[in-house]
């Protein structure tokens, strides 16, 4: 990843889908001599509660696929797992939330698979590494990461810092391509009743 241009991983940021939307963030900058873990050895500086909700949601989506097969009988037993998947989503989503440090706390102003935007009141350097936590509330889920500063763009008085990321597991890169297009579709529906609400 060091040996990319900057527009090389612009570009790579851009590869990715991404949507204008404000998320919980927490942003640590790594000091210099802080290492960024290669992708073998994330998990080890991950939070536990990271791993787990990770592991979790992993298996739901395996105990739930099978029940797609099965005749108009197991719709019940579908809607009373999926009821069971929820209550256990909101549970996980208040023990990631635990792990939301006010003191690293920012919004996000985009993100995406490739990257995320993130507002702050002060510049980061182009170039420096942070630890990073995205809060998704919708997907009841959190991501744990890495990310290097590629921009950082002055708005009035506030800063939108670009991360791309330098070290993310597939499976979350994956949920934060999920995420967004999940918010995006939310967002087309709520403009298209809007529209149908003002003619």
């Amino acid at each position: 990843m060091s040996n990319q241009s900057l527009n090389d991983k612009q570009a790579q940021f851009d590869e990715y889908f991404s949507i204008t939307h404000s998320i919980n963030a927490n942003m640590r900058a790594l000091d210099a001599d802080e290492a960024v873990p290669d992708i073998e050895n994330i998990e080890d500086a991950m939070p536990y509660a990271f791993r787990i909700a990770s592991e979790m949601a992993a298996i739901e989506a395996q105990a739930i696929r099978p029940l797609r097969n099965l005749s108009d009988h197991a719709e019940s037993l579908a809607d009373y797992l999926n009821h069971q998947s929820r209550k256990i989503d909101l549970m996980m989503s208040f023990v990631l939330h635990q792990q939301d440090e006010p003191e690293y706390r920012f919004k996000t102003v985009r993100f995406g698979g490739g990257g995320v935007i993130i507002d702050a009141p002060s510049a980061l350097e182009i170039g420096t590494n942070a630890e990073l936590k995205l809060f998704l509330d919708a997907e009841a889920a959190a991501i744990f990461c890495f990310g290097e500063v590629i921009s950082c763009e002055q708005v009035e008085d506030r800063y939108h810092i670009a991360f791309i990321f330098n070290t993310i597991r597939e499976q979350d890169q994956e949920l934060l391509v999920r995420a967004s297009l999940h918010i995006q579709t939310l967002q087309l529906r709520k403009r298209a009743q809007e529209k149908k609400a003002g003619s």
